[in-house]
């Protein structure tokens, strides 16, 4: 990337990313001074500053330098920006912030955004599924690896594209802002099993197919860190939808329990 880009890049994303956590932060204030009963978790904003900055790094300041020339960095920092960023920022539940900030029309008005036909069919978690694992089977087994960092253009749509679906894969799977499209616990866990499993199977390829242009000590050092680095986080999403999945079903076990007395 050219000096006086670059340079421009590093301002915009430095800009994008204060003012998001900014933005949160007044509006977990101007949620509180409404009256809600319960005023917005402390925790909450931590993830939420936690998450934008595992999502910046990727993509400005020395991370991302060595990405450009490094294949195991571009690892760490698809595993940031897709994987830790996304589950960082569904956790700091955005959608319910907004919600709960914006006045009644507006709010309304997301709401039945988040009704409609597109939102449903990109919350299914097979469809999410497909977008974030599908395009990383297509970035690293094609020469769009290589091409990326040769095209600025296609080096910004392909970060976005890996954040976005990473985000987009992370929500379907475990509901923690409101979901008017919500599918069954079994659904997602065979969802999530299936993209997990092709997820592993692309890190082994990886090690053992490297991209284009990829040394084959760089290959293995990154097909490693994506397997297991995305096992770590992985763990996390799975131990999150097993525990609301045991949640929901507890008292219905509670009650049979006690009718069998």
């Amino acid at each position: 990337m050219h000096n006086g880009i670059q340079g421009v890049w590093t301002i915009i994303v430095l800009a994008l990313s204060i003012a998001g956590i900014v933005i949160y932060f007044l509006a977990g204030f101007l949620s509180n001074r409404k009256g809600h009963l319960q005023p917005w978790p402390i925790y909450r904003y931590i993830l939420w500053t936690l998450g934008i900055l595992a999502a910046t790094v990727p993509v400005i300041g020395p991370l991302a330098e060595w990405a450009h020339t490094n294949f195991t960095a571009h690892m760490l920092g698809h595993l940031l920006l897709g994987m830790l960023a996304p589950l960082l920022l569904v956790l700091s539940a955005p959608v319910t912030l907004v919600l709960r900030t914006l006045p009644v029309r507006q709010a309304r008005f997301i709401a039945n955004f988040l009704k409609s036909f597109p939102i449903s069919v990109l919350s299914n978690p097979i469809i999410a599924s497909i977008l974030n694992i599908g395009g990383l089977w297509l970035l690293y087994t094609t020469n769009l690896y290589h091409v990326m960092h040769h095209n600025l253009l296609v080096y910004l749509l392909i970060h976005f594209h890996v954040f976005a679906a990473g985000y987009l894969f992370t929500a379907a799977m475990i509901y923690i802002d409101p979901t008017p499209h919500r599918f069954s616990y079994l659904y997602r866990s065979i969802a999530l099993v299936f993209a997990l499993g092709a997820h592993a199977i692309l890190s082994k390829y990886i090690y053992a197919h490297p991209p284009i242009g990829v040394p084959t000590h760089e290959a293995e050092a990154g097909g490693m860190l994506m397997y297991y680095g995305g096992d770590a986080i992985d763990l996390v999403l799975i131990f999150i939808l097993m525990l609301h999945w045991y949640r929901s079903a507890a008292p219905r076990q509670a009650l049979a329990k006690f009718e069998t007395v």
